[in-house]
């Protein structure tokens, strides 16, 4: 028989057995001409690939998990699934020989032999669920991997897409299924799928010899292989959960290239979120897009970019003005966080070429919505789906607001009439006073001392962290103080004055505002500096019910004698969920939804008493409590998670020379350690969570303890 009429006879065959015949001896003397891929192969009609409606997800077109695999149905479904992707290698490898005629003879005659050996798998696969009763065809089969590579224009777009990318993925599929259906109990299937992947790095390794016989030969094997796949093809499709690097060195890639797959992130399907990392939201919106950061702002923007990595999962894009180093990522592989996909950004901006401009997302998702994001995401807003774009819209003025200190101020006021007086929250006399006249301040002050404060905090309504701020220490406010807030008036800034309180622990509140309302994240413990500035967040088991533990004894210091309830966190719980349903109507009144943390602190005072002040800031955006929640995610139940920002100042007064050498320290003296079934998380031990390499003023650390 030749090639060619055996070729036709599998692609448009209408039943098994013409498609798994044996044609016996095969010359290739007559190929042809070269055909149009058909919309879809010829299959009896139980095998048709079912449609796709609405956008929803195509049916038997999920990778089945290795659940319940000791059940005979579940068994046959997961044979089942992998049955109709060896078909469909069979009916692609069909297409190949007759839309490549003119390809070299010794290429044709390597995928017929592979070919022939998917016939045989697709054979095997089939006894292997008859045995589990289930038959061929009795479930819904998927025709997405026809539609992906049926429209290859080359031998080379072949190779590259089918043996380099879904055969190479099969390594580690077939270790992964044959372990588990072994743990199960069906040695034989196990024993199967060793065998096919043994002839799985035969087809890879065929498929890479003609791939670099054929690619630009300036190129390493991983660059060509980047640039070769197609969207939406992209290496994240050739691996599986855990790479398998014995198989792919035995079909012959290189370290860099299964170092740089193993650390690869890009959507195989789902519509991404996209990522950014803008910490500078208050004073855009107070200086506009024109603010310029100063050098430590710049470097800190820099070093901590890959922060927003850790709030999203392995198909999600973040972007970033450098990517990190494969070895980096490889490292945070091993400790367990999924690597996402990472995109470059060109002077500040996307690439005139990026993916993103033609790609459907599945959301945006800034550190903070302010002018720098609006003008950056501004044109991806059309490629979200319109029902995920609350949140997106265009700044007003009272969106803005709320991220003023006044705005909070003017809350935690409204809250407190509604809220009943406790001996052990704050009252109205702690409550700042929004100002916006020399004289309204000096009023202000003089009714905050009359009452008792002589110490007196005047902030700055939009400022950064331990910023724009003025202590009034003195008995007569000096006459720099008042030129300090006269100039901030003549800026048209309004300030807020308030009682300077004895701290005794500060924590925040995560909040997430979304369709089905606002929901209660979690508490994170929070440690500043002496000037205000961010140092560290913590999270203690149970943190999505109850504040630290530090909190409640600095509250509880009094005893029930002061008035506390017996369940002090339950009842602190109860606090902020009602805070929550007053504050969620007017955050939608806004125009806000997602991430939002609320500052709160005990303090203690003149009478001794250790009291609540719920409400010290409000911060419509992500904060590094949230961040230290999110991180939660790798930690092991039980155990303690520290999120902390070491300068370079503060690793160099330890007596490091800088964070190569702190880095170093970590891993010696505080190795992490993953334990725990079936997901291994981390149970100690310090991370480093940007690049000590790369760092030039801060370092990110998470510390996992007890």
């Amino acid at each position: 028989m030749e090639m060619r009429e055996f070729a036709e006879q599998v692609l448009f065959g209408r039943t098994l057995a013409e498609k798994l015949a044996d044609p016996g001896e095969v010359t290739d003397r007559l190929p042809g001409m070269a055909m149009v891929a058909p919309e879809m192969p010829g299959r009896p009609q139980e095998l048709r690939f079912k449609s796709v409606v609405g956008g929803a997800s195509e049916p038997g077109g999920m990778f089945p998990g290795t659940r319940h695999l000791d059940r005979g149905d579940e068994r046959g479904r997961v044979l089942h699934f992998f049955a109709n992707h060896e078909l469909l290698a069979v009916e692609l490898m069909a297409l190949v020989l007759l839309r490549f005629p003119e390809a070299p003879a010794a290429f044709r005659r390597g995928v017929y032999k592979t070919l022939r050996d998917e016939q045989e798998h697709t054979r095997w696969y089939m006894d292997r669920m008859r045995a589990c009763g289930v038959a061929f065809g009795e479930l819904p089969v998927s025709g997405h991997l026809w539609r992906l590579l049926s429209g290859m224009g080359s031998p080379l777009d072949y190779v590259s897409g089918l043996p380099l990318t879904f055969e190479q993925a099969n390594l580690d599929f077939s270790r992964e299924y044959g372990r588990a259906f072994a743990a199960a109990g069906d040695v034989e299937t196990a024993q199967l799928l060793e065998r096919i992947h043994h002839d799985e790095i035969g087809h890879v390794a065929y498929g890479l010899k003609w791939f670099r016989k054929w690619k630009d030969p300036a190129l390493d094997d991983w660059d060509a292989y980047t640039q070769q796949l197609k969207f939406p093809l992209s290496p994240s499709r050739a691996k599986g959960g855990v790479l398998n690097e014995e198989g792919r060195r035995a079909a012959g890639f290189g370290d860099r290239f299964i170092a740089e797959l193993g650390v690869y992130g890009r959507s195989r399907g789902r519509a991404p979120t996209v990522h950014w990392f803008n910490p500078l939201a208050e004073a855009l919106l107070e200086r506009g897009l024109g603010f310029e950061p100063v050098e430590a702002q710049r470097r800190l923007i820099e070093d901590l970019s890959l922060l927003p990595m850790y709030r999203a999962v392995r198909d999600d894009v973040v972007l970033v003005p450098q990517r990190p180093s494969t070895a980096f990522l490889t490292g945070l592989v091993q400790a367990g966080f999924a690597v996402p996909e990472f995109e470059e950004l060109v002077g500040g901006q996307l690439a005139e070429d990026s993916l993103l401009r033609g790609r459907a997302l599945g959301g945006l998702n800034p550190w903070a919505w302010a002018p720098d994001s609006m003008a950056l995401l501004g044109p991806l807003v059309e490629r979200v789906a319109e029902a995920r774009r609350p949140g997106m819209a265009p700044f007003t003025a009272a969106r803005s607001a709320l991220y003023g200190k006044v705005w909070s101020a003017r809350f935690l006021a409204d809250w407190l009439t509604r809220w009943e007086p406790t001996a052990w929250t704050c009252g109205p006399d702690e409550c700042g006073v929004a100002v916006t006249t020399l004289d309204d301040a000096r009023a202000a002050i003089r009714a905050i001392r009359a009452r008792g404060h002589h110490r007196v905090v005047v902030k700055c309504e939009l400022g950064l962290a331990g910023n724009s701020m003025l202590r009034l220490w003195e008995p007569e406010v000096l006459p720099a103080q008042e030129r300090w807030m006269e100039a901030q008036f003549g800026a048209g800034r309004a300030l807020v004055v308030e009682p300077w309180l004895e701290r005794v622990a500060d924590f925040s509140v995560q909040f997430d505002l979304g369709k089905e309302g606002l929901k209660l994240v979690g508490y994170a413990g929070l440690e500043n500096d002496l000037r205000g500035q961010f140092r560290s967040n913590w999270a203690e088991p149970r943190f999505e019910r109850r504040p630290p533990a530090a909190v409640l004894r600095a509250l509880g210091s009094g005893g029930e004698e002061a008035g506390l309830p017996r369940d002090l966190g339950g009842c602190l719980h109860g606090l902020y969920r009602d805070l929550g349903e007053m504050l969620e109507p007017r955050l939608r009144a806004v125009g806000h939804e997602g991430p939002l943390g609320v500052d709160a602190f005990v303090y203690r005072g003149g009478d001794g008493v250790a009291r609540l002040k719920p409400v010290v800031e409000i911060n419509p955006r992500h904060t590094m409590g949230r961040m230290m929640l999110e991180l939660m995610r790798v930690v092991a139940p039980g155990r303690v998670g520290r999120f902390r920002l070491w300068t370079l100042k503060e690793v160099r007064a330890l007596g490091h020379g800088g964070f190569v050498a702190f880095a170093k320290h970590l891993a010696e003296v505080s190795p992490w350690v993953r334990a725990g079934e079936p997901v291994p998380r981390l149970v100690g031990g310090s991370v480093c969570l940007n690049d000590p390499e790369r760092a030039q003023g801060w370092l990110a650390v998470l510390e996992v303890g007890g």
